[in-house]
């Protein structure tokens, strides 16, 4: 980062930041990308440019868009937000194609999907790909929030590009697993993320001398994204202990990536418990908790969680 070669973004002029986005956009085999600075920014940006006004937007109830950011959707896009049941953390294709056909009966059209992948609800699920190409089959354009969209890469073996081949527009955090301290890249056609860049602008999130935090990036998406695998193999371990400790609380055959999601009677009383043995953990609604492995979490730091939850209330 220190010796990073820098210009100013805002006229296209930093060459770490492009080449990072010509890194992303090769990698999910797209023409052009687009670095801001959250992931949050990178979803409200399709919501933007991808929703018409008079129209919806469809999106799991569980999804980071609809449940995580803050009602902003609400004042950032002009179609508006239908939630549809994504329980296992994908959509039904029926409920999509519902939702299309609708609009022959006096309902407003949807001119935009939302899907999430890994589904950090689901405990960080992987999409099937073949459920994926189905809801994308309907024939509204896709938003792919692929905040750990190499996590499901690395569980499942299918390519970023194989996963996002059918999305408008995708976008992966290069900070969770991939470890880079801020950030996201957006990718798209270069029609699209030219819009994407105006959109930006217009949320405050233009940068000049960004290269500092896209050499970052660029170390997380070259060294950061095989390492994944370490995190769900240490992920596993936590899914057994709570599956031990409450059986039937989770599956620990269904936590494939970094994610264990699972129900607490006292989650408060539980996560006080396991700060005092030093581990941090935290919920994601009323009695869910939620714990996450990362590059900062080792062997010794889940034998220390596994022991604080084999003691826990």
């Amino acid at each position: 980062m220190a010796d990073a070669d820098v210009g100013d973004d805002a006229y296209g002029e930093d060459p770490t930041v492009r080449r990072l986005e010509e890194t992303y956009a090769e990698i999910v085999g797209k023409e052009a990308g687009l670095f801001v600075p959250s992931g949050t920014m990178a979803n409200q940006l399709s919501l933007r440019v991808l929703g018409r006004p008079g129209t919806t937007i469809l999106c799991g109830a569980g999804s980071h868009i609809a449940a995580f950011e803050s009602g902003a959707a609400g004042l950032n896009a002009s179609a508006q937000l239908v939630t549809l049941d994504d329980g296992d953390g994908m959509l039904d294709p029926a409920d999509v194609r519902f939702h299309v056909e609708a609009a022959a009966h006096h309902r407003v059209p949807p001119s935009l999907v939302c899907v999430e992948n890994t589904a950090m609800v689901a405990g960080g699920a992987p999409w099937d790909l073949d459920r994926l190409r189905a809801v994308e089959a309907v024939g509204v354009p896709v938003h792919l929030d692929g905040a750990r969209l190499f996590n499901a890469v690395v569980a499942t073996g299918i390519s970023a590009a194989d996963y996002a081949a059918g999305a408008t527009v995708v976008w992966s955090a290069l900070t969770k697993g991939l470890g880079a301290p801020v950030g996201s890249v957006m990718a798209g056609s270069a029609e699209v993320v030219e819009r994407l860049r105006v959109g930006r602008h217009h949320l405050g999130g233009q940068m000049r001398q960004a290269g500092v935090l896209a050499a970052a990036g660029l170390v997380a998406l070259d060294q950061m994204v095989d390492r994944l695998a370490e995190d769900h193999a240490r992920a596993a371990v936590l899914a057994a202990a709570v599956a031990e400790r409450w059986p039937g609380a989770v599956d620990p055959d269904s936590v494939r990536t970094n994610l264990v999601v699972f129900r607490h009677p006292d989650p408060d009383a539980l996560l006080a418990h396991l700060a005092g043995a030093g581990v941090l953990g935290g919920t994601i609604a009323p009695g869910v908790v939620r714990l996450v492995t990362h590059h900062d979490v080792d062997d010794d730091g889940i034998e220390q969680a596994r022991k604080a939850l084999a003691s826990a209330p």
